[in-house]
């Protein structure tokens, strides 16, 4: 490195300082607001986790009281379909949330939203709202629409798992 790029660096730290300055920050005091920043975002989505935590609790608590609920209706210790549908509907709600808390941690340890990790839990919501449906009340245009976010979430999925060999 030359005299030159030495000149060249310093200039460009000075237009840098200068182009920072007329929002009114320097350099430093706009790094220790990110630093600040980034603290905050850390410490909120740590909370996040622990209310997320609290929602998978009351969701096996939610399961536990349908499954209870369901089988001492008469006749005892006998679920019917939608019995079946409502126990799997809120069964996936927990895993739902199971799978966003993995979101959370992840995140929390690599600093990076793992998309492919977002694309299978986008995937499993919109499959636990396909399997609870009552298909006898919906229209062909929101049946067909649900096939097509199912089809587009599915290929996205795919070519994000795909792996050229």
């Amino acid at each position: 490195m030359g005299p030159d790029d030495l000149a060249a660096d310093k200039e460009n730290e000075t237009t840098q300082d200068s182009v920072v300055e007329s929002y009114g920050l320097t350099i430093r005091e706009e790094e220790r607001l990110i630093s600040r920043l980034q603290w905050v975002i850390r410490h909120a989505v740590r909370i996040l986790a622990v209310f997320m935590t609290l929602v998978i609790l009351w969701g096996i608590v939610d399961v536990v009281w349908v499954l209870y609920k369901d089988l001492i209706k008469p006749p005892v210790f006998l679920l019917n379909i939608s019995d079946i549908l409502e126990l799997f509907g809120a069964f996936m709600a927990v895993l739902i949330a199971i799978e966003i808390f993995i979101n959370i941690v992840m995140y929390l340890r690599d600093d990076v939203i793992h998309v492919k990790l977002v694309m299978a839990t986008a995937l499993m919501a919109t499959a636990r709202k396909i399997i609870v449906l009552d298909y006898t009340n919906l229209s062909f245009e929101y049946i067909f629409a649900s096939a097509a976010v199912m089809m587009a979430l599915s290929t996205g999925y795919w070519l994000i798992s795909f792996k050229r060999r």
